[in-house]
């Protein structure tokens, strides 16, 4: 079914779910340390790595190995495992290109659907990369937050045009969507839309892949000149080599290359997208990024919310990935409860999107069998309940006095809260049960001011803005 590298300093760790993975038909290669990791992979690229984020012994930590393998081999799916798991790894694991991440000690069923979707995400995905690099999808854009609306409102001004557009968001926001959004509502619609992996072009491959080749065996048509007419889309531009971004440049100039083994000047004719989820203008500073590239490509920038900043649509995006999932795999059709609805828009999101539809799919295949989906079955990695009508405090919490701890659990629920209603007080006050003038008087007592950001409301602590 397909070769699995399992990379773990705990000898028992990595045997136990070599074991299942055999149980389940996989072949498996064992590491124990980042050197064993990195020769398996040179010797052969696995279908599909699980790996460690702490390795004893080792020269390389699993953030490592992950840079390096996304490098060389953008196609390996890499699920992250942690015993020391926190949102910060999270985030770093997925900002790197992670498929997933689990913190142990880990539920099995839990890992084997991680994995089975990610070897069928990869699966689908190399046999499907030609048709998807000529395709012109409609992206559907979900929402009905302010924040969304100011999104949709840019997204729509910059259709008809040709102007270049840097959209810029956090990993998992939306951004390729954001694009797909444009190319589908412009005159170009019917054109291909090239997608171009910025951190997957090595600099001595990149005249092949971007510019393609000729030569006795005929031509071999690159990813510029596939997307003739049409949009090339650079993901994640930040993670451009360098020797990449000064010839890209010199074809956005004149819009014209050679190809490989070629004398003739090819004329292509495209509208350029990128995006990026890092601070270019910091990454100008220093000096990884061209600033020539950066005002060539930033003519229109437009910053793409996180999910936490539009959390009035979750509960719509959530309820949309279950019709998908219920359409495409056949998975449940069920409804979001009450509980899980209000829970849904409280909990942190570090993957955004992404994460909040992998969370969806997970739920639909190991829920319960009921019409509706609960808050007691979303994998919070909040406070847990310990019984009825108590919750387990946080170390923190739990070691101040009685008017410091209800002032700090206030002034985050209704941080909270606000967030969750895109600002607006009268929600709130309806929601926690207070009048609104009280409330007022309450969020000025706690130092919880609201402010404008990314077209909506957002509560904040003064002082910390």
């Amino acid at each position: 079914m397909g070769d699995i590298l399992i990379t773990d300093d705990e000898r028992d760790i990595r045997e136990l779910i070599s074991d299942i993975l055999k149980d389940e038909g996989f072949t498996t290669r064992l590491a124990a340390n980042s050197d064993q990791c990195m020769k398996a992979i040179a010797d052969e690229p696995p279908a599909l790595m699980i790996l460690d984020i702490w390795l004893k012994d080792s020269g390389m930590d699993g953030i490592d190995i992950l840079k390096s393998v996304k490098r060389d081999h953008p196609d390996v799916p890499i699920v992250i495992i942690s015993g020391h798991g926190n949102i910060e790894i999270a985030v770093a694991a997925i900002k790197q290109g992670a498929y997933d991440f689990i913190e142990k000690p880990f539920n099995i069923d839990q890992l084997l659907v991680v994995i089975r979707r990610a070897m069928e995400t990869s699966r689908l995905r190399r046999e499907n990369v030609e048709l998807k690099r000529g395709e012109s999808a409609t992206a559907e854009m979900m929402g009905e937050s302010a924040a969304f609306r100011a999104l949709k409102s840019q997204l729509d001004k910059v259709t008809k045009s040709n102007g270049r557009v840097m959209l810029t968001g956090p990993a998992g926001s939306g951004k390729e969507i954001a694009a797909r959004y444009i190319h589908a509502n412009s005159n170009r619609s019917s054109a291909p839309f090239v997608t171009v992996s910025s951190a997957s072009i090595e600099p001595d491959r990149m005249e092949e892949v971007l510019f393609g080749r000729q030569g006795a065996g005929g031509i071999e048509k690159g990813l510029l000149e596939q997307a003739n007419g049409g949009l090339i889309y650079f993901d994640e531009i930040a993670d451009m080599p360098a020797g990449t971004q000064s010839k890209i440049l010199r074809v956005l100039v004149d819009q014209t290359f050679q190809r490989v083994g070629g004398t003739d000047k090819v004329q292509v004719d495209l509208r350029v997208i990128s995006s990026t989820n890092r601070d270019l203008p910091a990454e100008i500073e220093a000096g990884t990024f061209r600033e020539e590239l950066y005002h060539r490509l930033n003519v229109v920038p437009i910053q793409v919310p996180s999910l936490e900043e539009r959390r009035e649509d979750i509960p719509l995006l959530a309820e949309h990935f279950v019709e998908v999932f219920n359409k495409d795999q056949g998975l449940p059709l069920r409804k979001l409860a009450e509980d899980a609805r209000a829970l849904l828009q409280t909990m942190l999101w570090p993957g955004n999107v992404r994460q909040l539809k992998n969370m969806v799919e997970r739920v639909l295949i190991l829920g319960e069998n009921s019409d509706e989906i609960s808050a007691k079955e979303l994998p919070t990695g909040e406070e847990a309940t310990a019984e009825e009508g108590r919750i387990v405090l946080s170390g923190g919490l739990a070691t101040l006095p009685l008017r410091e701890a209800r002032e700090l659990f206030e002034r985050e629920y209704l941080l909270t809260q606000i967030n969750r209603f895109g600002g607006n007080i009268s929600r709130t006050a309806s929601f926690v049960g207070m009048e609104r003038s009280a409330l007022h008087r309450k969020l000025k007592s706690l130092g919880v001011a609201t402010t404008n950001k990314a077209g909506a409301r957002v509560a904040y602590v003064e002082g910390d803005a």
